[in-house]
């Protein structure tokens, strides 16, 4: 299977940044001709205040009604170029709070699966600023992953990523491929977003795909800037695709070959269940 990860620079004009995905994902199938492509984190509305998180959200539909404007615009794509499409997230309208939610389509435009951000960005960065995502968001409670023709694609979105169980759960359910779309902040991009992908791409031998935003992003508090770097890293810890500064994308093979001897060589979760310890 042939994928790509999306960057983009998404601002809080969620019909511009429709637009924008439109373009690139169909940029991306002309050039690359990716099987699979993947949006980053809340492509659809960054940024602005929360009159613009509010008219951006959307109530998910029954699995084959009719949604919002991103979602159908989601299922328009895979439809209109053949591919999957591991829709990043977007904003979810919940009972009490929005949800940041991944969903994603076959290329018929089936929805495949659905996914909710479950560890919430509440932290402060090195120049002090906070993050406190839990004040807008809700957080998930299910391990999700999908099949996209023969390869199994577990996911995962942005600060999730720091919480290793969460990655060996998604291999312990057949994961092959982790899509982690995200928005990291330039702060702790610089530092840790690669040293991090690698790092759980090692650990749970499994590709590590993960779409991004970049640039600036406006905000009540002020200017965001997001780290971009979307990259595909393979089972060994491999960067084998990187995307530059800009809006753009990054295309890899994945070959099930060099998972499966990976896993053979060194086979992690028989030794992890081998040893059937209780590390609480």
């Amino acid at each position: 299977m042939r994928l790509a990860v999306v960057q983009m620079n998404p601002g809080h004009d969620k019909a511009a940044n429709i637009a924008a995905a439109e373009r690139l994902v169909a940029e991306a199938v002309a050039a690359d001709r990716p099987a699979l492509v993947a949006l980053p984190e809340l492509w659809d509305c960054l940024g602005g205040d929360r009159a613009a998180r509010a008219a951006a959200a959307e109530t998910l539909p029954e699995p084959g009604q009719e949604g919002g404007a991103a979602y159908e615009a989601m299922r328009a794509m895979a439809r209109r170029h053949q591919i999957y499409l591991h829709g990043g997230s977007i904003i979810e309208q919940g009972a009490e709070k929005h949800l940041n939610t991944t969903v994603a389509f076959a290329p018929d435009g089936t929805e495949l699966a659905r996914y909710r951000k479950i560890f919430l960005f509440d932290i402060v960065t090195p120049d002090g600023r906070g993050f406190r995502e839990s004040a807008a968001y809700g957080a998930g409670d299910a391990v999700v992953t999908y099949q996209a023709g023969e390869t199994r694609i577990g996911c995962a979105i942005c600060y999730d990523l720091r919480f290793p169980e969460l990655f060996q759960a998604l291999r312990r359910q057949g994961a092959e491929v982790i899509m982690l779309p995200s928005a990291f902040t330039l702060q702790t991009g610089k530092d840790h977003w690669e040293p991090l992908l690698r790092a759980r791409a090692i650990e749970t031998q499994c590709w590590m795909a993960a779409p991004a935003t970049w640039g600036q992003h406006e905000e009540r508090s002020g200017p965001r800037q997001t780290y971009g770097h979307a990259m595909v890293v393979d089972p060994w810890g491999q960067v084998v695709a990187s995307a530059s500064d800009g809006t753009g994308w990054a295309a890899a093979r994945i070959d099930p070959a060099l998972t499966a001897r990976i896993r053979r060589d060194m086979p992690l979760l028989e030794h992890r269940a081998a040893a059937a310890m209780d590390w609480a």
